[in-house]
């Protein structure tokens, strides 16, 4: 039969319909480990923290060693200026592994957080580095040889395949070498090379790749790389 709902079932449809809309137009609940929001790093609070340090939490500033938007002038600490950003962070957090032990670097890395390690390596990432130059002009040829091709009787890969031509590196695995000091490059090629507790273990491939080279060909690759630019 054909026969009109009467009004209280035509109500009671209604209700319904407007209960049901309401339900499905709920959000989802979220899950309860939702992963976090990435924070953009911040370069301005890293220049900061850079140049000042942080007294309430007895950090120092970085310029002290590091020097003014990170040009060290101290041979044995390193340039940072315009190190690849993601790649100084790396560095920040493997200080506090024993993958990089330094008492000095580890003490303050270990007090800096996430955010601080991220906002570091923006400011030093945006920076200038200031050109080294080679010194030894009797190793020049030697240095040339090494960077370029390597040393085929010890199994030595060419250090531009991995740093480049320049010494620009590539972002996170291979950090810019150009212009470092030669100082800093030979203390670190011997840390790789190392069996002790100063022993560098965040690169497989450089503690092989040192381990096979002599502090000659270490000294004279290192005074080829501080005049790259």
């Amino acid at each position: 039969m054909n026969r009109a709902f009467s009004p209280f079932v035509q109500s009671m449809l209604l209700a319904l319909l407007a209960v049901s809309a309401t339900a499905s137009a709920v959000e989802e609940p979220k899950p309860a480990h939702a992963p976090a929001v990435a924070v953009k790093a911040d370069a301005a609070k890293g220049a900061t923290l850079y140049a000042d340090g942080d007294a309430a939490r007895g950090l120092p500033a970085c310029v002290s060693c590091h020097g003014a938007a990170g040009n060290s002038t101290i041979t044995v600490n390193p340039k940072l200026a315009g190190q690849h950003e993601s790649y100084i962070y790396k560095q920040l957090v493997d200080f506090t592994t024993p993958e990089r032990n330094q008492p000095v670097m580890t003490t303050y890395a270990k007090m800096l957080s996430d955010a601080d390690k991220k906002n570091i390596a923006a400011y030093l990432g945006a920076q200038l580095s200031k050109p080294g130059a080679a010194k030894n002009k009797d190793t020049i040829d030697l240095g040339k040889k090494i960077y370029r091709g390597g040393i085929a009787s010890k199994q030595v890969a060419a250090c531009a395949s991995c740093h480049g031509a320049t010494g620009n590196g590539i972002p996170v695995q291979y950090p810019r070498i150009a212009g470092q000091h030669q100082d800093y490059t030979v203390a670190q090629l011997a840390m790789f090379r190392s069996t002790k507790a100063d022993a560098r273990k965040n690169s497989a491939q450089m503690h092989t790749i040192a381990a096979r080279m002599s502090d000659d060909e270490i000294a004279a690759v290192a005074d080829y790389i501080a005049g790259l630019k």
